[in-house]
């Protein structure tokens, strides 16, 4: 894999995201190689149980999209949300399951956008699919992932505001 193509192509595909949507939602955006692959990841420092160090936080939720050999054989282009650790949110008193079974019953509404995605997972997956790899049009490929998820973003703080702790 052409670990300098794709970096490139993924921050490509995040110069073209408006930064005012993300600032207005709180999000950031991150493209960094991750076990041999290269990913991009939108995240909200306030999912972290460390909002200094959102990326390397125990307790976090972030939406990522990757690219490795693996998925490129498949001509594939995954993605999912991931909730790690919830437990460790500050704040708020969360069991896994009960919220990623929370988040999913208000995703089914917009699972229709998404490409081939599934929910049949464990607690730390919320969602996870694919969309096929194309090389001429990855850029706007992605674009258009992180511009979903902009769109289902508020989902995980309307999910997240069932556990404040009181």
């Amino acid at each position: 894999m052409d670990h300098d193509f794709y970096i490139k192509e993924f921050i490509e595909a995040c110069n073209s995201i408006s930064q005012k949507e993300l600032d207005n939602l709180g999000l950031r955006l991150s493209v960094q190689t991750i076990l041999e692959s290269v990913a991009l990841k939108v995240y909200k420092p306030e999912w972290s149980d460390n909002p200094l160090s959102p990326l390397n936080a125990s307790g976090r939720i972030f939406f990522s999209v990757w690219i490795n050999d693996k998925t490129i054989k498949e001509e594939r282009l995954y993605y999912n949300i991931h909730a790690l650790k919830l437990r460790k949110l500050k704040g708020y008193k969360i069991a896994g399951r009960d919220f990623a079974q929370s988040f999913r019953n208000s995703f089914i509404k917009h699972q229709k956008d998404w490409n081939n995605v599934s929910i049949l997972f464990g607690p730390l997956t919320l969602m996870e699919g694919w969309i096929n790899l194309k090389q001429d049009t990855i850029q706007n490929d992605l674009s258009g992932l992180v511009e979903n998820f902009i769109k289902i973003a508020p989902v995980i703080d309307e999910t997240l505001n069932l556990f404040i702790s009181k």
